[in-house]
């Protein structure tokens, strides 16, 4: 149980990093392109994360090509949410690419249930529940009809979603910091080639563009903390706590958002983001609990379903 604890606090300081580091990012993709900002990112992160393993290094069973396999896995799963929800952007805004990015909290069980054959708590569920409405209050502010930007944004949940089914199915067999570091460059590569192709990569040739304290600043951070630390803890932790769980603990990243950005840009919220924001840490908090606290659950939790 400790264990368990211990990891989920992990995630919940995860959801922290990606969430206070949001104003940062938007700063910093007003002067790099979103693609080749990310591929600088994931490239300086995935360096770190291999000279640390290199240092550590130990001897092992486990054949180097599986955990290739996996980490090429994990990274273009990482790959497709990123780079779809930056291209959702130009069309829909950010409100509700946030409120339909958040809905991974309810594919995660859902894709569980297919995938790993396993079945969440009535806990987790109530939990995925209250918490996408909290997203909705959180990040919806008025409607508007579907656009092509929301599809976008739609496609990249399914690559955050499958991120943390795979990486719950890996983590578990494969060496955490190979595993990290392989996603990483995998990220980064991608993301390179996509930026040749679609953006306006002769930007870096730009030696201005070295003198922006603030990109330097969002890249030292983001690349540090929100990346190669964030992916190394989400790797390891879900060793120990399962896919849901992990998916309603990082719903919690558009609440440290809206406080940090309260805090550091005073921006307002409403009462429904506060509620929202309440709903949020609700389901977190009701997904925590065993299934024998609750009386309106008379049936028992399914673990697997037979072959």
């Amino acid at each position: 149980m400790n264990k368990k604890f211990t990891a989920e606090i992990l995630l919940l300081f995860v959801a922290f990093i990606w969430g206070a580091t949001f104003v940062i990012v938007q700063n910093a993709i007003d002067i790099l392109p979103p693609l080749l900002f990310n591929a600088i990112r994931f490239m300086i992160a995935g360096i770190i994360i291999l000279i640390i393993y290199l240092i550590r290094r130990k001897k092992n069973k486990i054949p180097q090509k599986n955990a290739f396999i996996a980490g090429v896995v994990l990274g273009s799963c990482l790959f497709i949410g990123y780079s779809l929800q930056t291209i959702g952007l130009l069309y829909t805004t950010p409100s509700k690419a946030g409120f339909i990015t958040g809905l991974s909290v309810v594919m995660v069980p859902l894709l569980a249930f297919f995938i790993l054959k396993s079945w969440p708590s009535p806990t987790a569920i109530l939990g995925s529940i209250a918490a996408t409405i909290g997203l909705y209050l959180l990040a919806v502010k008025n409607t508007s009809p579907f656009s092509i930007g929301d599809f976008y944004v739609l496609l990249c949940t399914f690559g955050f979603a499958f991120h943390i089914i795979f990486t719950d199915r890996f983590a578990k067999k494969l060496p955490v910091l190979l595993l990290t570091t392989i996603q990483l460059f995998t990220v980064a590569f991608l993301c390179l080639i996509s930026a040749f192709i679609f953006e306006n990569w002769e930007i870096i040739l730009n030696p201005e563009l070295y003198n922006s304290s603030s990109l330097l600043f969002a890249l030292f951070i983001t690349a540090i903390l929100g990346t190669s630390i964030a992916f190394f803890i989400q790797t390891y932790s879900q060793k120990a706590t399962s896919p849901t769980r992990v998916a309603i603990i990082l719903a919690m990243e558009p609440v440290f958002a809206a406080i940090t950005s309260f805090l550091w840009i005073n921006e307002r919220l409403s009462i429904g983001a506060v509620i929202g924001c309440i709903l949020i840490l609700f389901g977190m908090i009701i997904a925590e609990l065993p299934v024998s606290k609750w009386g309106i659950f008379p049936f028992k939790k399914k673990q697997t379903i037979p072959k």
